[in-house]
């Protein structure tokens, strides 16, 4: 490269040097937000998650609507020594027309949606997870399914005392759910709120209607 070539380029190095150090503050700032915001979203997250559901607990017990229901954990006999954190609590916003509760090696068919509890940025709970698609609609949602004994402690014990048709909200403890165990969008020690439809429940070996064939009831053919 000849003198005048490197004169030539003088001016274009230091306008880019000169941007260069305009901007690199801009950048480290916004990153430095973006992780402040991270950070708090989830500081102290098990003490605040253990708080909320102190409290939780308290209203429950409390009772003043007459729908709230604590659920000892299916895992664990009253013999045990158990904490508020060995059970389910939940709040029954629909009840069905079923009069009987799926057993333990049943199959369900379940509408829900999860959530988190609330934080500053997610006032209804982060939503981490929901079984349809489309409009939150009964009557075109086509349910999901799995075993009653597949799903975490928690949200089995809640399936083992639903009727057909009932809608609750239910809220399990990080004892009951994933623990100290990290998952897609739950942080570790997360208490797990769903909004649960209990749509219908078929005992093993049975033959199985197709899913809208007998609307909301249970069925043990």
């Amino acid at each position: 490269m000849n003198i005048n070539t490197m004169k030539w380029m003088r001016p274009l190095w230091r306008l880019a040097m000169a941007l260069l150090v305009v901007g690199l503050p801009i950048l480290v700032s916004s990153c430095g937000e973006d992780d402040d915001t991270a950070a708090n979203e989830y500081e102290n997250w098990k003490e605040r998650n253990e708080t909320y559901w102190n409290n939780l607990y308290k209203t429950a017990q409390a009772n003043a609507d007459g729908r709230w229901k604590i659920l000892r954990t299916w895992s664990k006999d009253a013999s045990d020594k158990l904490t508020n954190m060995d059970y389910v609590i939940a709040h029954v916003e629909e009840l069905g027309s079923g009069t009987t509760s799926p057993l333990y090696t049943d199959t369900v068919r379940i509408h829900y949606v999860g959530r988190l509890m609330p934080s500053a940025s997610y006032p209804q709970g982060y939503q981490f997870d929901k079984s349809y698609t489309g409009d939150y609609d009964f009557s075109t949602m086509k349910p999901s399914e799995g075993r009653v004994s597949g799903f975490v402690d928690g949200f089995t014990t809640a399936l083992l005392n639903m009727h057909a048709g009932d809608l609750w909200k239910v809220y399990i403890p990080y004892s009951l759910g994933y623990g100290s165990t990290e998952r897609t969008g739950i942080p570790t020690y997360s208490t797990l709120i769903f909004d649960l439809k209990l749509v219908a429940f078929y005992r093993p070996g049975a033959t199985i209607p197709e899913w809208k064939a007998k609307g909301y009831s249970f069925f043990e053919e």
